[in-house]
């Protein structure tokens, strides 16, 4: 099970997401998982961002050899799951990978429908997506440009949200 996470510059919130999803996978022992990130608007080459890498090792992850990378078809079309961090990141990632579609959705939604209808499978998820209200909060804020504090509580979003996708993803398995 391959999960890609995508934000704007892939240097804050998608590599927090990655990350964290590694870990949590690994303390329940998925060996068959894997995550990754790229960019809409990707800063090519790019570290993670040192508030963000604050976030990811303090909640235990591992934040090295990583490199932002902008998101294209390929990188889309390899994935399993998509989780984007806004609405308007899921629609590029549908204009650059539209058949995407029945494997695309924010991490607040994906993580909404996982936890109120405990779906069997990632499959399961496109089927629920008529559960979704049309703006219920899905999007998760940019940290970039704000103050240390702000990237915490964006990555303590991050993390809430990903324990129910991950356990999806054991069970589809």
């Amino acid at each position: 099970m391959h999960v890609l996470f995508v934000c704007t510059g892939n240097i804050c919130r998608s590599p927090i997401a990655e990350r964290l999803a590694m870990l949590f996978a690994q303390q329940s022992q998925l060996p068959n998982f894997s995550a990754s990130s790229a960019g809409t608007r990707a800063l090519v080459g790019y570290p993670i961002h040192p508030d963000s890498v604050r976030v990811i090792e303090g909640q235990g992850g591992d934040a090295s050899n990583f490199s932002a990378r902008r998101l294209s078809s390929k990188i889309a079309s390899g994935a399993d799951l998509i989780l984007t961090m806004t609405r308007a990141h899921s629609d590029m990632v549908l204009e650059t990978a539209p058949r995407q579609l029945r494997r695309t959705f924010t991490l607040a939604q994906a993580a909404r429908l996982v936890t109120e209808f405990t779906p069997d499978s990632v499959a399961d998820l496109a089927m629920l997506r008529p559960h979704l209200a049309a703006d219920e909060g899905w999007d998760i804020a940019d940290p970039i440009g704000q103050k240390s504090e702000f990237f915490t509580e964006v990555g303590a979003r991050i993390a809430d949200l990903l324990p129910p996708i991950v356990e999806l993803c054991q069970r589809s398995e």
